[in-house]
């Protein structure tokens, strides 16, 4: 499965079924997320079999059932941070769906979790994790020209981005980003009011990146 396979078919997931993770896929999904930390810089940690996080008002009140493993995306406190926890964490996501696990992003939703954050560092943003009970089902989403400067004329490149942007999970379903393109160079901007937007900008740049080829254009 190529990975605009797993952009189209990664829908969030709230409920999960009572199955562990098997050893095997827990040594995948933990390889690639060292490789991920040694890329970003990133404290990205992955806790399993640790159900007492959604053990609370927060998460029954977001309707999770049986999220025993979650992805805590932590690293130092930096202006960059909130957009790499999204770039690099949604890149663990499609892994995870690679591996054929569910997700979903959560922010507030959540008791406190079991991650490890030292001085200096800071926990943006968790990732349920599990077998899901269902695949979750796709949300209605903005046009191509809601988001970006996209006309009849794009090359090809733009448009199989815009594309994948558009499936991008983002807070709340508010797909406030924007993409401008001028020749081949690409500015990605966040929203102004909303939540987790920068998270949200790190989540579809990862997702542009997959659509449009990363040989293909430059980020402005």
């Amino acid at each position: 499965m190529d990975a605009m396979d797993l952009i189209r078919g990664r829908h969030s997931v709230r409920q999960y079924l009572d199955k562990p993770i098997p050893e095997a896929l827990q040594s995948q999904l933990n390889a690639y997320a060292e490789e991920l930390n040694r890329e970003s810089g990133l404290h990205i940690q992955i806790l399993y079999d640790e159900p007492d996080c959604f053990n609370s008002r927060m998460a029954h009140y977001g309707r999770f059932e049986n999220a025993a493993n979650y992805i805590a995306m932590v690293g130092r406190k930096t202006p960059s941070l909130e957009e790499r926890c999204g770039f690099y964490g949604e890149k663990l996501v499609l892994k995870a769906q690679e591996l054929g696990l569910n997700t979903c992003w959560v922010a507030l939703t959540h008791g406190k979790s079991k991650a490890i954050v030292g001085p200096g560092e800071k926990e943006v943003i968790i990732i349920s994790l599990g077998y899901g009970k269902t695949q979750g089902v796709a949300h209605k989403g903005k046009a191509a020209a809601d988001v970006s400067n996209f006309s009849s004329d794009s090359p090809d490149w733009f448009k199989q981005g815009i594309e994948a942007a558009l499936l991008a999970p983002t807070a709340i379903n508010q797909q406030k980003f924007r993409f401008e393109r001028e020749g081949n160079r690409v500015t990605a901007k966040a929203g102004v009011l909303g939540t987790n937007l920068k998270v949200d900008l790190g989540i579809v740049k990862c997702h542009f990146e997959i659509g449009a080829g990363k040989e293909n254009f430059d980020w402005a």
